[in-house]
């Protein structure tokens, strides 16, 4: 995974500085913290530094070996993405709140004609259901992000770069999908759906040597 320029100079400030705070960090770069919270976020995720509470980052001298990490580069999106949940555009809002807890998923596809039209997350419903009492009259196609501000993954992509897409837009979950022309026009066809969860469980199956052939 390529890392930012920013990304490299962070490193480097807290070999430099260890242990040092996510404040003291931003001082140094004349930023924000909650604008170095990916990046913090995204070099903690993949075993560069080290976070403890109350005293600040570490640098992880040996953080992955070399065949970690070209085995986590290897890994591709389509062999560890889930089955997704997907609903009609003109479902009622009522039913897409049962179904996200029946499913027990923070977020959910939606189609129109069978093809990505738009997500819904928990925020979404919440937002709503405070707003309107009529959720069996209110189709998800009325409350759904829609595209071109949907992120997703595709099937060939590595976890790497799937995973920097869910930290650096801050969302819990997105689709995978394959691309197709229907009459001269580009659709979006739901795969899978990879997730925070996924990528966790991803370094536990690395740890564990249950990824790659490892067994």
């Amino acid at each position: 995974m390529q890392l930012t320029d920013r990304q490299l100079e962070i490193i480097e400030i807290v070999k430099k500085d260890q242990p040092i705070t996510s404040e003291n960090i931003a001082v140094k770069l004349n930023l924000s913290r909650s604008a170095l919270r990916n990046d913090l976020s995204l070099l903690n995720m993949i075993g560069i530094l080290e976070a403890k509470t109350n005293v600040g980052y570490f640098y992880v001298e040996k953080n992955l070996s070399s065949d970690l990490k070209d085995l986590l580069s290897n890994v591709t999106v389509d062999s560890v993405m889930s089955i997704p949940v997907v609903m009609d555009e003109k479902i009622p809002v009522y039913d897409g709140v049962v179904s996200m807890f029946i499913e027990d998923v923070g977020t959910l596809f939606v189609v129109s004609d069978g093809y990505l039209a738009g997500v819904v997350s928990r925020k979404d419903f919440m937002k709503n259901i405070m707003g309107t009492s009529d959720l069996t009259g209110t189709p998800l196609g009325m409350i759904m992000t829609r595209m071109p501000n949907i992120i997703y993954a595709y099937p060939l992509e590595s976890v790497c770069s799937a995973a920097s897409k869910l930290i650096n837009h801050e969302i819990d979950s997105m689709p995978v999908i394959e691309k197709v022309l229907i009459n001269g026009e580009e659709k979006l066809k739901i795969i899978g759906r990879i997730s925070k969860t996924t990528i966790t469980r991803i370094f536990v199956d690395l740890v564990d040597g249950h990824l790659g052939g490892n067994e």
